[in-house]
Order: C-alpha cells, then sequence, then structure tokens
C-alpha cells in the first residue's frame, strides 16, 4: 500500500483548514486517512506538526505531497535533509 502525507480540507465555505494525514494515495482527496499529524490554518498562517510522527511515516515509506513538503519547511518544521 503506497501512503501519502498530505493536506485534507475540513473548513467551511470560504473558511479553510487543513489536516496534515497520511492517507493511502489512492484514497488521499477522498477523505480517508490513516493517521492525523497535524493541522494547517492558511488565513492566520499557523501549522502545528508532530515532528517525530511524521519522520516515523516517512521512515516507514510514505511519500509527502509538494504542498506539505513546502510547509513543512517554510515554517521550519522539518529541514530539507530531514525529508530527502
Amino acid at each position: 500500500m503506497a501512503t501519502k502525507i498530505g493536506l485534507r480540507r475540513v473548513g467551511a465555505k470560504k473558511i479553510p483548514f487543513y489536516r496534515i494525514v497520511v492517507a493511502d494515495s489512492r484514497s488521499l482527496s477522498k477523505g480517508r486517512f490513516i493517521d492525523r499529524l497535524g493541522w494547517y490554518d492558511p488565513r492566520q498562517k499557523k501549522v502545528e506538526a508532530d515532528k517525530e510522527k511524521i519522520l516515523d511515516w516517512i521512515s516507514k515509506g510514505a511519500e509527502l505531497t509538494n504542498s506539505v513538503k513546502k510547509l513543512l519547511v517554510n515554517f521550519s518544521i522539518v529541514s530539507r535533509h530531514e525529508i530527502s
């Protein structure tokens, strides 16, 4: 099973809010997820994520989507060297 770490939108209309989740690559946008790793609020520009869980899932073979990779690096949650 190929897993990816991606964003899942849970906000109301015109009020975006995202959860950072681990999901099967086939159901990433459908809402089924395996584990919740954190959240992202683009309106307040805040991110909270569990670094240990993210690195654990990466070591298990989960791939980061481009949006999550940029988000985690820009907010200094993980470095480029840790996710490469």
